[in-house]
């Protein structure tokens, strides 16, 4: 059997043939422990071992180069088993990494939608809300500039020209009335004197006579005084137009007035 050098820069790998020389070497020692222990006059079989063991020759060095390659390799396997753990955390530790990240992506991808759609909508809302100021602004520009026009509108100074005003500023304001209800009433109630009192009646007795076109009491015509015009019952127009809207409130229009009310 060959001999083995064994250095400390290379020491080959251990083989099955090694593996059987290590066990060799183990029987070698207990076959040595045996011998030992023989009796003199066993000397025949002792030679006839010592004979047959011969071929197997190890010096204690080549053991413990042997021993030394087992616990080597082993420590290396040792040491590859923990770099495979080690490779495989970091591999899983980069995978959960990985979905964490593409999830908060999602999140904040999903997040930014949202918040895109509800500054759409807010824009849209205040759009709308824009759009409907400013045409009621027009709508209100547009109602001043028709009274406006109304009341800047020539008119005579007298019975018809004060029912004529009167029925523009109650058409502007949304108050019912003809000319002729107007007319026929005013005619009953004063013949067409705007200084007109009534210091005999109900009214006249608690303080608050009947004045004007269309004798109407102070509080009453304070409640439908129509914004425009004059603060005074004895003024015709403002004195026909809060004793029409009175009228419309009660009897749906001055047109339906047929005698006092």
């Amino acid at each position: 059997m060959p001999k083995y050098t064994f250095t400390r820069a290379h020491r080959p790998a251990l083989t099955k043939r090694h593996k059987i020389a290590v066990a060799g070497v183990a029987t070698l020692g207990a076959a040595a422990v045996a011998f030992s222990a023989v009796p003199g006059n066993a000397e025949t079989t002792t030679s006839e071992a010592a004979v047959s063991s011969a071929p197997v020759k190890y010096s204690s060095e080549q053991l413990k180069g042997l021993q030394s390659d087992v616990s080597e390799q082993l420590a290396a396997k040792s040491l590859q088993g923990q770099a495979a753990k080690a490779k495989a955390a970091a591999e899983a530790k980069a995978k959960a990494a990985a979905a964490a990240k593409k999830k908060a992506a999602a999140a904040a991808a999903k997040k930014k939608a949202a918040a895109a759609a509800a500054a759409k909508k807010k824009a849209a809302a205040r759009k709308k809300a824009e759009k409907a100021r400013k045409a009621k602004a027009a709508s209100r520009s547009a109602h001043r500039a028709k009274l406006k026009a109304a009341v800047r509108k020539s008119y005579a100074n007298n019975l018809d020209g004060w029912i004529k005003e009167s029925l523009d500023i109650m058409k502007a304001k949304g108050i019912p009335g003809t000319y002729n209800g107007l007319y026929r009433n005013i005619m009953r109630e004063s013949s067409g004197n705007p200084n007109a009192i009534n210091n005999w009646d109900i009214n006249a007795i608690n303080g608050v006579p009947s004045i004007g076109l269309l004798q109407i009491i102070k509080p009453t015509f304070n409640a439908y005084h129509v914004p425009g015009t004059a603060w005074s019952q004895y003024d015709p127009v403002a004195n026909i137009t809060a004793s029409a809207n009175y009228a419309f409130h009660r009897y749906g229009s001055i047109d339906n007035v047929n005698s006092a009310y």
